[in-house]
């Protein structure tokens, strides 16, 4: 590292050579990590790479190219993807499915089994190219977005989603922010290359990501390609960036003076400007080789990093390609032959209980292990009692389980023919005997709803995951604490429930053990918590006991409130102790035939003793009646006892009741539904205060209900509907008027 910052002073002199060494020094470094998994340096001699960088660009601005490694920390926010037509329409691929056992018994010749319509679809290779033997390829169908990138001149230009196939969003931002997408191509590539490619979440990942968004108190995504085309839907690059994304190349679009004419070369070609391609590629040249060649793939996709749902066949002469054509929808020379999920059978021997942090009761199947799509299951969630009555499924029962986006292990159906005479109906409420299986507390079913719930509040099921949450960064904001601390935490009964957490001294924490890390000779030592680490979660404690009042309402994990309900309860409210006997919210949650009423009728504004307070929508009855019953149980008044002790009460950093400004107003803003874009002379969130405190609203798209655009440059897309629906529209100085 001394050597690092002393090569960096003795360049200063030079600030243009030293940001050219800088960029292909990083960018060096981006291929051996993220591509070829070789690093050779450490992440700290990487930051100070890039750290100079930054501060060489900044204080050299024309200096920093559009191929900079700085690019990819992301950029501005943006206020709308902005489209733009492919040079090269982006088809779809023709799928064919594997058969399921019913369409096999339909087919003339079953011996032909899954294959038949890969054979079919080759025998009209070999007709229409007048071809006995065309080679072909196979690669992985990886199940992730589809995105176009082109470079011009070897430097990356701009990057689109496929859209429909004509237009797609322009995601060049997003896309830069991707390690492993070189910026620049090397020396001899054409000037005009447009790469098709899948970006995707790499499964470790995936779960890595899933398990920050549960310590945040963050919903989980469903699987990667959900998680990745929510990330890629991001207006705001940075956050992007901070995702774990990949990206793997299989076929161009509009290419000048290609260096290749074969589906291999041009695999080898992808290979050479430093984009990463499949692994796993083979060829096959005739019917058989290809089935053999399919089986196999369908044997090694368990082990791959990323998750496939099949194959990608393509005629490999690219001269093939012009003779083969294409349809409206499909390429002739290409198809995706789609597996199916693999599905294993198995006994379901037991029905477990796991009780989350709101006390909610999973029952989980355990069963005989079994092998599916590359790891060994033995549980598989069953979720609630509906789903386990949808299925009927009973303890002692076969069944058929699958994992979905060959990821999370699920109970497809049960095999009726199979289960035992004796076998009953499945009932939780039943089988736990009325009680928590942590806590022998009791448990209850709100009406409306299909979970059972425990309802004590000192539950120690509930107390990692209530912990977790009660530090994540949407409401203490805790640093230190996460997974491995919560669960020693709990595990050596230090801390039961999270204001406890407030009694934890340095010394008290320093010598917690967490769970053995894995050392290189497969031994493993108990790791001690230490006291940095325990120094830094104690001062962070300390710092969050000033956090505003909607943040404590929102980290006691009370069920039904989220942030922006919290928020609301915070406007309503001073403190902690109001809201603690609170009559806004007894009102509300007695808001009479509620549900009965039709959605125009539900408005809390037409209701005469909450009108004055125009609670928004986020803050309903069932939240108001989960609030109340809190504040009024054993557990609430721990926590307000707790609280007066330690001598916290939680004050409104946004106390407005009845938005006596709103209403005391005569502007013209009043009532008035606004949609802000382009770039103004201020950020966008102090017009929307500025708005709602003159009592208007702020939503994110223009409709026919939108009163007022308040436009700055670079407006776009939302001018020009505005102006087609004869919607005002307002610049800084007219939108200045409108205030009182």
């Amino acid at each position: 590292m001394d050597d690092l910052f002393a090569h960096a002073d003795s360049q200063q002199s030079d600030p243009e050579k030293r940001v050219l060494e800088l960029s292909q020094q990083l960018e060096h470094h981006n291929k051996l990590y993220y591509q070829d998994a070789e690093p050779e340096i450490s992440d700290a001699e990487y930051d100070a790479l890039m750290g100079e960088l930054k501060k060489l660009e900044s204080a050299h601005p024309s200096l920093a190219k559009p191929d900079s490694p700085t690019q990819r920390v992301g950029g501005a926010p943006l206020e709308h993807f902005e489209q733009k037509k492919h040079m090269v329409p982006m088809l779809s691929i023709e799928d064919i499915h594997e058969l399921k056992d019913e369409e096999l018994a339909e087919l003339d010749d079953p011996e032909a089994g899954k294959a038949e319509n890969l054979r079919d679809w080759y025998r009209r290779l070999s007709k229409n190219l007048g071809q006995q033997n065309v080679a072909i390829t196979i690669e992985p169908k990886i199940d992730g977005v589809a995105v176009a990138i082109v470079y011009r001149k070897g430097v990356l230009d701009y990057a689109l989603t496929r859209g429909d196939g004509s237009n797609g969003d322009d995601i060049t931002q997003n896309i830069k922010t991707i390690k492993s997408i070189p910026l620049r191509l090397p020396q001899g590539a054409p000037d005009l290359f447009e790469v098709r490619g899948e970006v995707f979440m790499p499964n470790e990942a995936f779960a890595q990501l899933n398990e920050q968004r549960d310590e945040a108190g963050e919903t989980a995504f469903v699987n990667p390609r959900n998680a990745t085309a929510g990330t890629l839907k991001q207006l705001d690059s940075k956050l992007v960036a901070a995702r774990p994304l990949d990206c793997i190349f299989h076929s161009y679009g509009k290419v000048e003076n290609a260096p290749y004419t074969a589906v291999d070369e041009f695999q080898q070609t992808l290979k050479d400007y430093g984009l990463k391609a499949s692994k796993w590629f083979q060829m096959a040249n005739n019917a058989d080789e290809l089935l053999a060649v399919i089986a196999k793939l369908d044997d090694d996709r368990h082990h791959f990093p990323y998750a496939t749902d099949g194959a990608v066949i393509k005629v490999r002469e690219l001269a093939d390609h012009e003779q083969l054509g294409a349809t409206s929808k499909h390429p002739k020379w290409a198809c995706a032959y789609k597996f199916l999920p693999e599905q294993k059978e198995t006994l379901l021997h037991n029905i477990t209980i796991q009780v989350g942090r709101t006390g909610v009761l999973t029952p989980v199947a355990e069963l005989t292990p079994v092998f599916v799509s590359g790891t060994t299951v033995s549980r598989a969630t069953l979720h609630n009692q509906d789903e386990i009555d949808r299925k009927d499924v009973r303890i002692g029962d076969t069944v058929i389980i699958e994992k979905a986006g060959e990821i999370i292990p699920a109970v497809v159906k049960v095999i009726t023919a199979k289960r035992p005479p004796q076998s009953k109906a499945f009932n939780l409420f039943e089988y736990v005997n009325g009680e928590c299986p942590s806590c022998s507390g009791p448990i209850e079913q709100e009406e409306g709803f299909v979970a059972w719930r425990c309802t004590n509040f000192a539950c120690p099921a509930q107390a990692v995951t209530r912990i977790k949450h009660f530090a994540s960064r949407k409401a203490l904001d805790i640093d230190g604490l996460g997974t491995a601390v919560a669960e020693k935490l709990v595990e050596t009964q230090t801390v039961s429930t999270t204001l406890e957490l407030f009694d934890l001294t340095p010394t008290s924490l320093s010598d917690l053990l967490l769970d053995p890390a894995k050392l290189g000779s497969g031994q493993s030592k108990p790791r001690r918590l230490g006291e940095k680490k325990a120094a830094l979660i104690v001062d962070s404690l300390d710092q969050s006991k000033d956090s505003p009042l909607s943040k404590w309402i929102y980290a006691m994990g009370i069920p039904q409130i989220g942030e922006s309900a919290a928020r609301e309860i915070g406007r309503l409210h001073r403190d902690l102790s109001e809201v603690a006997g609170s009559e806004i919210l007894e009102d509300l949650a007695d808001l009479p035939n509620y549900q009965e009423l039709s959605v125009s009728k539900r408005k809390k504004e037409n209701h005469p003793r909450l009108a004055q307070y125009h609670i928004e929508s986020e803050l309903g009855p069932v939240a108001a009646q989960h609030i109340v019953a809190f504040f009024n149980s054993l557990a609430g008044q721990h926590v307000l006892d707790k609280l007066s002790a330690l001598n916290i009460n939680p004050q409104s950093d946004n106390y407005d009741p009845e938005k006596s400004a709103a209403q005391s107003s005569n502007s013209a803003i009043t009532g008035k539904t606004f949609v802000i874009t382009g770039t103004l002379s201020k950020p966008r969130p102090d017009f929307k205060k500025l708005i709602e405190a003159n009592g208007g609203k702020v939503s994110g798209s223009v409709s026919a209900k939108t009163d007022y655009l308040l436009a700055g440059e670079k407006a776009g897309s939302k001018r020009t509907k505005a102006e087609s629906l004869g919607i005002t529209v307002l610049d800084e100085q007219s939108f200045a008027s409108l205030l009182p």
